[in-house]
């Protein structure tokens, strides 16, 4: 039966939906640079590491620059939407998205998977599901 107050072996566990959640609509739905870097200062530790399809990413600033780069080439309505609720345990989570314009057809699909330390994003792997025909 799985622990209904999140905790595991005295260790309490993060809230793997708030926290992943506000990574996709503080950290990369943020079109605002001040904006976005406060929101890396709060959510990820001081030194993480995002893992992209295309590379490895490593701290705030260079993540945050991944994130407005995305934003400023797929268009000015271009969102990330969740799918689900994240679910995680022992300091792993994940949270399942779709993005696209606003409004519009959902371009990409796929998956964030974060490893978590003291409630921040320590890593972060962005799976995509492959295109869709």
């Amino acid at each position: 039966m799985p622990d209904t107050d999140q905790t595991t072996q005295g260790v309490a566990e993060p809230d793997f939906d708030v926290l992943l959640r506000a990574n996709l609509e503080r950290v990369f739905n943020e079109r605002d640079a001040g904006k976005r870097a406060a929101a890396m200062a709060e959510l990820f530790v001081d030194e993480p590491v995002m893992y992209e399809p295309t590379g490895i990413v490593q701290g705030r600033d260079a993540i945050a620059a991944v994130a407005g780069t995305l934003l400023e080439q797929f268009g000015p309505t271009f969102r990330f939407a969740p799918t689900g609720k994240a679910v995680g345990h022992h300091g792993l989570g994940s949270l399942q998205w779709q993005a696209g314009p606003q409004g519009g057809p959902v371009t990409v699909t796929g998956a964030d998977v974060a490893e978590v330390v003291d409630g921040r994003i320590a890593r972060l792997w962005v799976l995509l599901n492959p295109p869709t025909a």
